[in-house]
């Protein structure tokens, strides 16, 4: 399991990083890893709508459907998606603080079946992703860094 979290202080107010943050054809503008994102079910944002997510892979692009299994504005996006080869499990809070708001993205990648012995070399590569993600989000949140695990 590859494990990365960042949390970015932002002046936005817990209601507009939210609305941006949980809709997540947004992740293309700070992720550069992503190189598409396309809804496929659900109007806009909430629980159940889904996302064809397109990443940079190893061997090439590779769409995976992001799924929102949990879904509690303004506080709380969860989404998840599942492949053949691995399972990405993303959670979103956003925190009231002071006239602004803190933004906390929380990613867990497992590779599965028989993939899941090369856990331990997915943490390096999923951190140098991370870093480079949690730079876009600084940046699209007009915040700053405050804290990052992996």
């Amino acid at each position: 399991m590859a494990h990365y979290a960042v949390t970015v202080s932002t002046p936005l107010s817990v209601s507009d990083a939210f609305d941006y943050i949980a809709d997540l054809s947004n992740f293309a503008e700070w992720d550069p890893g992503v190189r598409e994102v396309s809804q496929v079910e659900g109007d806009g944002t909430g629980l159940g709508s889904a996302y064809d997510v397109t990443v940079e892979g190893i061997a090439g692009p590779l769409t995976l459907t992001y799924v929102v299994t949990d879904f509690t504005s303004p506080d709380v996006i969860v989404a998840e998606a599942r492949s053949t080869f691995l399972t990405s499990l993303d959670t979103i809070t956003v925190r009231a603080d002071g006239d602004g708001s803190t933004v906390t993205y929380d990613a867990i990648l497992t590779l599965n079946g028989p993939l899941g012995l090369a856990d331990a070399f997915l943490a390096p590569a999923f951190k140098k992703i991370g870093d480079k993600a949690a730079a876009g989000l600084e940046k699209v949140l007009d915040g700053r860094i405050v804290e990052t695990v992996s």
